[in-house]
């Protein structure tokens, strides 16, 4: 059975627990290294990146149906692109 330990994050330089529960759960998820971060410190890095700037979106036609269609890739030339409304049926056709 684990027993708690403290580590110091990397980023706060702050001790911090990392609870026999804790190791439990990274060795159930088969993680081997322990966390470098406190608690605070990786919630912070977590939200940091779900704000990543939006997507660049680009203006297409759908090959199927005609219709402009908002992408998030730059199409290429020759390549099909499919709108909302029809790509699930194009995708189970093959394309």
């Amino acid at each position: 059975m684990p027993k708690d330990k403290t580590l110091v994050c990397k980023d706060c330089g702050s001790q911090f627990t990392f609870s026999a529960r804790e190791q439990d759960f990274y060795a159930e998820k088969g993680f081997t290294n322990d966390p470098s971060r406190c608690p605070d410190c990786r919630s912070a890095r977590k939200q940091k990146t779900r704000n990543t700037q939006p997507r660049k979106m680009h203006q297409a036609t759908c090959a199927s149906c005609g219709a402009q269609a908002e992408v998030p890739f730059e199409p290429s030339p020759g390549r099909p692109v499919y709108c909302r409304d029809c790509y699930q049926p194009a995708r189970k056709r093959g394309f």
